[in-house]
């Protein structure tokens, strides 16, 4: 959606089912735009599951991870990366 030299902006979108490949991001801001579940998968093979609601931001640091959207809808988040 935007890159500078401070943020990357991106859009994800995902139906039950869909998963990412092995990928990383570095500290970023998740907003949800729509409700969803995601599981999270490590490198190590540890996995978690995460619930967002409409509207809810949250941040993490750096991570390394594969993306599964669970549940039974369509998951839609923006995510800023901060450089």
């Amino acid at each position: 959606m935007l890159e500078n030299d401070r943020v990357r902006v991106l859009e994800f979108r995902g139906k039950p089912g869909d998963k990412t490949a092995m990928h990383s991001h570095p500290g970023s801001a998740v907003i949800a735009i729509t409700d969803g579940t995601f599981k999270f998968t490590s490198p190590a093979g540890q996995s978690i599951e995460a619930e967002f609601k409409t509207g809810q931001t949250i941040y993490h640091d750096a991570v390394e991870h594969t993306t599964e959207v669970m549940g039974t809808s369509e998951a839609h988040v923006v995510i800023v990366e901060l450089k």
